[in-house]
């Protein structure tokens, strides 16, 4: 028989009466006569909740305790669900992380997947059981729980795909597949029937938030095609593979991803020699935050400015770390803003086709939207502006490159 490994979001097992719902489509995938392991994330909201909880003891609460914490979320679900399927009449069986096999590094709050043992599976899947698994979860081998990250439970569901060799990893949400954009920031955002893992990525990297980065870059790495599936409604949803001979003749752009979640940090007035890149960027590195844009000018004087954005939460970390490094290099000034917004626009046939940017920049300037940094890829264009422009810009690019046709 053929495996089919679906996950569910927290907005599509948020109530009872949801999870009831999704019992039954668990039920015809089973029905159709596949195995079915289902991997689910918290209910809507709760991881939330756990975190507060946990703010309420230390604002900057953060390791062990924390993963311990909230990856309780995700057990409360498996559970209900199991009970609702064996209501239901059929055999099914909940799995933490750590039950399910999954092995991670010890990087807590942040861990990534080494490794799935995917015999306790496969034994209750040959036993006739729906294995539903708690996602974004997984042990160390020293037994201790660490979490995913946000979003990890897609990367949880693309993994067990991995390890099972199923047949597809079906990824249902509150939508019924991947958008140009966000449909609640662009009314003309439409439907992609099919989109290539490399756009996907990019999409998802740039803050598209129907699939996680790391779930992407998986599915890319072991060929796992993903299906994005709504909860709701029925369709075809969009269905994300590698490349192909047909998928090369698509449009330019593919859509219109942004994230609001990063801040701006330069520092200015640091030597212009060999070296000094590493000297700002290693001590955040220290604090595991991750550096996305970078961009440094030359000033005078031998002197340069240094500018690069990380995660709006690291902020105040970063800020810190940077205000440490700039007495160390006799910087002038550190400044930061955490209200900007990025904005990427995604697609293969930027390959084969010149002058997007150009035509990108023009239409931003024609609508007086300021520029702060930019970057590129062989796919992808990105630009950070204030988050004020968010709408607007998005509206106008989408407009200017067709994307609503």
């Amino acid at each position: 028989m053929s495996i089919i490994v679906q996950k569910y979001g927290g907005t599509s097992i948020g109530t009872i009466e949801k999870i009831s719902l999704v019992a039954d489509k668990i039920i015809s995938a089973k029905n159709d006569g596949d195995d079915v392991v289902v991997v689910v994330s918290a209910m809507s909201g709760e991881t939330n909740r756990l975190l507060d909880l946990a703010k309420l003891v230390d604002s900057d609460v953060s390791g062990r305790e924390l993963d311990v914490l909230v990856s309780t979320g995700e057990q409360v679900t498996i559970a209900l669900l199991s009970m609702t399927l064996i209501k239901k009449g059929f055999k099914a069986i909940s799995l933490t992380g750590s039950q399910a096999g999954i092995l991670t590094d010890s990087v807590f709050n942040k861990a990534r997947i080494d490794s799935i043992n995917n015999s306790t599976i496969k034994k209750y899947l040959n036993d006739d059981n729906i294995v539903i698994v708690a996602g974004f979860q997984g042990m160390t081998k020293d037994g201790d729980i660490t979490t995913l990250g946000r979003g990890g439970s897609d990367t949880s569901a693309v993994a067990i795909s991995v390890a099972l060799d199923a047949k597809e990893c079906q990824i249902f949400t509150d939508v019924d597949g991947v958008y140009t954009t966000d449909p609640r920031l662009s009314p003309g955002a439409k439907k992609i029937d099919n989109i290539t893992t490399e756009e996907m990525l990019e999409l998802s990297s740039q803050g598209s938030k129907v699939l996680q980065p790391r779930a992407v870059e998986f599915a890319g790495k072991y060929d796992v095609g993903i299906r994005v599936l709504s909860t709701f409604d029925e369709g075809n949803g969009t269905l994300v593979n590698k490349e192909n001979d047909d998928q090369m003749e698509k449009a330019i752009i593919s859509g219109i991803a942004f994230n609001k979640d990063e801040a701006q940090l330069t520092i200015r007035g640091v030597p212009d020699q060999p070296g000094i890149a590493s000297l700002i960027l290693g001590p955040i590195a220290k604090h595991n935050i991750d550096v996305d844009m970078i961009v440094q000018n030359v000033g005078e004087d031998g002197l340069a400015n240094f500018t690069f954005t990380v995660p709006r939460n690291d902020f105040k970390i970063a800020m810190k770390s940077l205000e440490k490094s700039s007495i160390q290099l006799k910087a002038k000034k550190v400044v930061g803003n955490n209200k900007i917004v990025k904005i990427s626009m995604v697609g293969v046939g930027m390959r084969t086709h010149p002058g997007i940017a150009s035509k990108m920049f023009a239409v931003l300037a024609d609508n007086n939207i300021n520029i702060s940094m930019i970057s590129t890829s062989e796919i992808k264009i990105s630009i950070v502006t204030d988050e004020i422009n968010l709408k607007n810009a998005v509206n106008v690019l989408h407009n200017a490159f067709e994307l609503d046709k």
